[in-house]
C-alpha cells in the first residue's frame, strides 16, 4: 500500500515566528522518522507529505495515496484538527484517525463534555465563559479548574488553573481569555486518581491497551498535570501501569466515551476520580501524540509490552478495515 504521512513539524513554526507553547502539540523529526520507518517494516511505500499546504499543493498536482497516516495538528481555529481530513474526504483519499466532525467536536473541551453528559458518561459538573462577567457568574461548586476550551499538551494549565476562591477564578479566567483568544472550561475539581487510558481500534472493535496512573514526584505542580509538568515529565512526574478495580472502572468509562465520541482508529482519554474513588471522563485526545519515547500513549505502549511498530500497524489495520467497506 502506498501510504502518504501528514504531520505539522515544530521547527518549521518556530522558524516562522511562532512561540515555544504556541508549537507544543507540533512534532519532532524523531516522530515522522518513527512512523515512516514501522510503516516501511510493515511492506508499505511511504511518501513524507508535510503540513497541509504542502498536501494542497501535491494535490493540485495529482498525486494521490492509497490512505493517509495524518497526524496535522493545524494551527488556527476549533477545526484545525480536521482541515486535513476534510481535505483528504473532498479528493475522496482515505486517512488514519478520526473523521473532522470527531476532530471539530473533540477540540472543544466544553462541546465534548455536553455529550458524554448526555450520553450518561460521567463527567464533572462545568460551564465554558466567554467573559468577565460570565467567570463572575459560575455557580459550581469550588474547588475548580479552568483551562483553555481548545487546546492540548496542557497549554493554558499551571498549578493557578485550580482554583479555590471566587476572586482567583476571576483573576485566572480572565488571563486565560486574554492569554489564549478563546472561551474557557471551567468544571468542579476531582481530588482522586489521575488515569491515561490507551485506546486502539474503531467502535465494537476498540480496545483498551492498558491504564497509566499519572503520579506527580514532589517538585511537580501540585495536583494538576500541567503544561510545566508534561514538558519537564523525565524529572516531575512517574508512570504507573494499573490494574485495580478503579483502573478498571476507568477502563469502561474511556471505552464508552471513545465508541461514544465516533473516535476511530487510536488515541488516548484522560479521566480522574472523585472522592469517592469514582472515575470521570476529562477529556479525550483521538488524536494522539506518537512520540516514541515522550508521548503518553507510547509510554503507556512500552509498559504493557506493545512495540512501537505494533501500534503503527493497529492503527493502520483499524483504518484500512474501512477501506474494504466502503
Amino acid at each position: 500500500m502506498k501510504i502518504g504521512i501528514t504531520y505539522d513539524l515544530r521547527q518549521d513554526y518556530l522558524d516562522a515566528g511562532y512561540g515555544a507553547e504556541e508549537t507544543a502539540e507540533f512534532d519532532q523529526p524523531a516522530t515522522i522518522t518513527a512512523i515512516d520507518e514501522a510503516l516501511r517494516s510493515l511492506g508499505h511505500e511511504t511518501d513524507r507529505i508535510g503540513n497541509i499546504q504542502s498536501l494542497v499543493k501535491r494535490l493540485g498536482n495529482g498525486q494521490r495515496w492509497d490512505l493517509v497516516f495524518n497526524i496535522c495538528e493545524g494551527l488556527r481555529g476549533f477545526g484545525r484538527e480536521a482541515q486535513v481530513p476534510g481535505l483528504l474526504e473532498a479528493y475522496n483519499i482515505p486517512y488514519t484517525f478520526s473523521d473532522p466532525m470527531v476532530l471539530s467536536l473533540t477540540l472543544h473541551k466544553g462541546m465534548t463534555k455536553h455529550v458524554i453528559r448526555d450520553l450518561g458518561i460521567p463527567t464533572p459538573d462545568f460551564c465554558v465563559v466567554d467573559s468577565a462577567a460570565e467567570l463572575a457568574a459560575v455557580d459550581l461548586d469550588l474547588p475548580l479548574f479552568a483551562k483553555p476550551v481548545a487546546e492540548g499538551t496542557g497549554k493554558g494549565v499551571s498549578q493557578a488553573s485550580k482554583i479555590k476562591s471566587r476572586e482567583q477564578l476571576l483573576r485566572v479566567g480572565q488571563e486565560l481569555l486574554a492569554s489564549f483568544k478563546q472561551p474557557v472550561l471551567v468544571e468542579e475539581f476531582l481530588p482522586g486518581r489521575e488515569f491515561t487510558v490507551g485506546i486502539l481500534g474503531t467502535g465494537s472493535a476498540a480496545r483498551s491497551i492498558g491504564v497509566m496512573e499519572v503520579v506527580l514526584r514532589p517538585r511537580a505542580d501540585a495536583e494538576v498535570y500541567s503544561y510545566r509538568n508534561k514538558q519537564e515529565f523525565v524529572d516531575l512526574v512517574e508512570y504507573h501501569l494499573v490494574e485495580d478495580p478503579e483502573a478498571q472502572q476507568a477502563v469502561a468509562v474511556a471505552l464508552a466515551a471513545w465508541r461514544g465520541l465516533g473516535c476511530r482508529d487510536g488515541g488516548r482519554l484522560d479521566l480522574r476520580s472523585d472522592a469517592a474513588g469514582a472515575p470521570s471522563f476529562i477529556e479525550v485526545n483521538p488524536l494522539a501524540g506518537l512520540h516514541p519515547v515522550h508521548s503518553d500513549l507510547c509510554i503507556l505502549a512500552t509498559k504493557v509490552g506493545l512495540p512501537y511498530r505494533g501500534i503503527i500497524e493497529a492503527i493502520v489495520t483499524s483504518a484500512s478495515q474501512r477501506l474494504v467497506s466502503s
